[in-house]
């Protein structure tokens, strides 16, 4: 039973070959197809709409140097976004709730942002590691925990994600659980798990979408340190 309960975490697989990438590529087929008008229904419309709201939001505490990342967080605000719904539906899979995926999207753009700060300011960057004013005996301390705090920043990007959607969907597998099995026997109090998991449903929904917008929030606060 036990055992179970983490299936939905494996990836699936068909004749032997992992499933994985196609789940990725999936919520591409939602996104419009190109075509000659700016506007051809509502659907594209919402999608345009919500797509500049993330880019306002996500480029507002930048200068103009870091409005170059704006097609690069926008589009992983909208993946991880589709990911995280899609995989609330029964009989799928979420690709977000893999360690080694969310590590893989963010290492390299931590990593990217470092490099920037070390290549523009040099110096500002490195001065991050020594806040200003302080002790001198607390001067090899503090540098060690700053430097630290900054290597773990990308691990702390991917547990968090992987973490919350994880929980979320362990706790709708096991309040669905006790309802199925206490239907039968307690009706009454499987009506209420049933209330119970609806709302918990719509908590996860929101919890996908603020999970996503978080991810890239921190790239782009972990930019701003660095232009």
């Amino acid at each position: 039973m036990n055992l179970s309960f983490f299936d939905q975490f494996t990836s699936p697989c068909l004749l032997g070959i992992p499933l994985i990438l196609l789940s990725m590529l999936f919520p591409a087929l939602l996104l419009p197809a190109p075509d000659n008008r700016w506007i051809t229904n509502r659907l594209s419309t919402l999608q345009l709409w919500f797509s500049h709201l993330i880019t306002k939001q996500l480029m507002t505490p930048l200068n103009k140097g870091g409005h170059k990342w704006a097609l690069i967080l926008t589009s992983l605000m909208m993946f991880l976004l589709m990911i995280n719904l899609l995989g609330l539906l029964p009989y799928t899979f979420t690709p977000t709730t893999q360690l080694s995926m969310n590590m893989a999207l963010a290492f390299p753009l931590w990593l990217a942002t470092l490099l920037t700060g070390l290549r523009n300011q040099p110096s500002i960057s490195l001065g991050h590691l020594l806040p200003e004013g302080t002790p001198t005996p607390l001067i090899p301390a503090l540098i060690l925990i700053e430097t630290t705090s900054l290597l773990i920043r990308p691990l702390a990007l991917g547990v968090r994600l992987t973490a919350n959607l994880t929980a979320g969907h362990l706790l709708i597998q096991l309040i669905s659980t006790a309802t199925t099995a206490l239907l039968p026997i307690i009706p009454a109090v499987s009506i209420l798990t049933a209330s119970i998991l609806l709302l918990l449903t719509i908590l996860e929904v929101a919890v996908a979408m603020i999970q996503a917008y978080v991810f890239v929030l921190l790239l782009s606060l972990y930019l701003q340190e660095n232009i």
